[in-house]
């Protein structure tokens, strides 16, 4: 914990909504300040790890993996693609997105800049404690979610 931080004195750190969402912020804030350095926000950055990790993988996949609505998918590939970044290639009925060169080139840098956020977090909360928030936080997703 951070010396000058003590326990939340609001009346709503008991709320799981209040407290996620200040974790949220806090969390977007560490990784926009990591990925800064990339150029290109978290969510950008993400995107392109996926499709780097599932070479053609179609947009409703990537909305799955992702836990981001299809427009959203859609807006994102569109921006990457006309940086370059992407390519979509349609088969038949279907749509495949790929990197192109020069977002394989990024891919170092971003995946460097993920793991800095690792290791800012986990050096901050302790990665056993990070390991077992992630894993409760996911629990809890899935949960809420079926």
């Amino acid at each position: 914990m951070h010396p000058e931080m003590t326990k939340c004195e609001s009346k709503y750190c008991g709320c799981l909504y209040y407290s996620a969402n200040a974790l949220a912020r806090v969390m977007t804030r560490m990784a926009e300040e990591e990925f800064a350095s990339t150029g290109f926000s978290p969510s950008y950055a993400f995107v392109l790890m996926t499709v780097n990790a599932q070479p053609g993988i179609q947009p409703k996949d990537l909305s799955t993996h992702m836990q981001l609505t299809p427009s959203t998918v859609t807006r994102l590939v569109e921006k990457l693609e006309f940086r370059g970044l992407l390519k979509r290639k349609i088969t038949g009925r279907s749509t495949e997105i790929q990197l192109t060169s020069k977002g394989q080139e990024l891919i170092g840098v971003i995946e460097k800049s993920w793991g800095n956020l690792y290791e800012r977090y986990s050096n901050q909360i302790g990665e056993e404690e990070a390991k077992e928030l992630t894993q409760k936080m996911n629990d809890a997703l899935d949960k809420l979610t079926q």
